[in-house]
């Protein structure tokens, strides 16, 4: 294991069921030696990445908050996104997300709210899996062939479970129906007593890289009230894409301020 492999290694411990850790039981999990550890535990501790504590361990540093505002207020996707989304939660009674797709599954990564009948419990930093839900389930929609058969293999059960089918051949078939549709939508899949509607971001290169959902209060929705939110968010998506590629990028040649 390279270096840099084993300092990113150190910042995985850290998440919300265990987000702080003691010097022994982070040596215990790793396996590095007492040197090698310290050393890296200085590196972050310097770089504000980890902050120490006596008497309680280590824990995520300030500098990760000072990044996490930088993705806010600079991150080309959600600045895209955001008035997108202020549109359409001002004219639905509802609360917009826009997901990413994240190793093997999906992370939220901006929210929009108009309504205070419903809190979503999938918030900005939180992750889920590619099978929970309708932001997750249309981005698995488009994944490839060969990475969705991947999924499968590793969980039929949670295919079926999810309501998806019952073999490969039968989930393929269910994913190619939100493809042609355009959108997706679930009812209390996540949270009870809500509906969610979605639809897939892409890149320039036209690979699924995320999706825009809206969540209602409600799970009373008729079928032609959700396919047309479903062909809003189509159009919606189809917006964002456009101001990605139409965003300028920094110049190549604009030196980096010291800091």
């Amino acid at each position: 294991m390279q270096s840099h492999e084993k300092l990113l290694g150190i910042l995985d411990l850290f998440d919300e069921e265990r987000p702080e850790w003691e010097f022994d039981a982070m040596l215990g999990r790793l396996g590095f030696s007492r040197s090698t550890l310290y050393r890296y535990l200085k590196v972050l501790t310097d770089a504000g990445l980890l902050s120490s504590f006596p008497g309680r361990g280590y824990s995520l540093g300030p500098r990760i908050i000072q990044m996490d505002y930088q993705i806010i207020v600079s991150d080309p996707l959600i600045r895209a996104a955001r008035p997108v989304m202020q549109a359409l939660t001002g004219e639905y009674r509802s609360v917009g997300l826009l997901c990413r797709r994240y190793r093997q599954g999906v992370l939220c990564v901006h929210q929009e709210s108009s309504t205070d009948e419903v809190r979503s419990n999938f918030e900005r930093g939180r992750s889920r899996p590619l099978l929970k839900g309708a932001a997750s389930q249309v981005i698995l929609a488009h994944l490839s062939p060969y990475q969705l058969s991947r999924l499968y293999e590793e969980s039929p059960a949670a295919f079926a479970e999810a309501g998806l089918g019952e073999s490969l051949s039968a989930v393929r078939a269910r994913l190619k129906e939100m493809r042609h549709r355009g959108w997706h939508h679930t009812v209390a899949a996540v949270t009870p007593g809500v509906t969610g509607v979605a639809t897939a971001l892409f890149d320039a290169q036209d690979e699924v890289t995320g999706s825009l959902s809206l969540t209602f209060p409600r799970t009373d929705l008729r079928d032609e009230e959700i396919a047309e939110i479903g062909r809003r968010l189509s159009d919606a998506a189809g917006r964002v894409g456009m101001a990605l590629r139409e965003e300028p990028r920094p110049a190549k040649d604009t030196p980096v301020p010291r800091r």
